[in-house]
């Protein structure tokens, strides 16, 4: 089996607490008719340097029915501003239009096979994977973005087409598994494309 979802798998469930001091079930996402499920996390210049476009994209679809949802997975011992409380810190700085959830055991980074920091899945409906990768191809310097791979997923899902690119690489950090160097990836996990 791939480490990372594959195209047509359904939303594996999680339930994890958010910076809004609620905890979160995949259930609770049902009014949305797209979900978008991301990696992220505090630390990471390419979460850094694409935020905004991130936020810009989850309020254009907003209206159409698409709700995002980022977790952040990343170990507190290998970064610890990526720790719970540092987490509420960017939320209340920045108030970005998503829910913020903590996956300290790091069993829903698993669960969807999470590469990097941002790694983006795009859910249909019915909760089956229609896209997944990286937000756009340049996200530590988005001035010199040429792509925003999600944004065109979206576009092309909300208006009923086929995503045409439904696998791109997620460009980013990788996440920091509890335990492991810094740079360290599950064997398993590769190149979608």
């Amino acid at each position: 089996m791939a480490f990372t979802l594959e195209i047509g798998a359904s939303a594996p469930d999680f339930e994890l607490p958010a910076t809004d001091g609620k905890t979160y079930q995949l259930s609770d996402f049902d009014d949305a008719d797209t979900l978008v499920v991301f990696f992220t996390c505090n630390h990471c210049p390419f979460v850094l340097g694409s935020n905004e476009v991130t936020r810009q994209t989850a309020e254009r679809f907003a209206s159409e029915g698409v709700r995002f949802v980022g977790i952040n997975s990343n170990s507190k011992v290998t970064h610890p501003n990526d720790d719970f409380e540092h987490m509420v810190e960017e939320m209340d700085k920045n108030a970005f239009p998503w829910v913020y959830l903590r996956d300290e055991p790091q069993d829903v980074a698993r669960a969807y096979g999470a590469l990097r920091t941002p790694h983006f899945y795009v859910f249909d409906r019915d909760r089956k994977l229609v896209y997944t990768g990286r937000g756009v191809d340049n996200p530590r310097e988005v001035d010199k973005m040429t792509v925003n791979d999600l944004e065109n997923a979206l576009a092309e899902h909300v208006a009923g087409k086929p995503v045409s690119t439904p696998l791109t690489n997620p460009i980013g950090c990788n996440v920091k598994w509890e335990g492991e160097d810094a740079h360290w990836m599950p064997e398993e996990a590769c190149d979608l494309v």
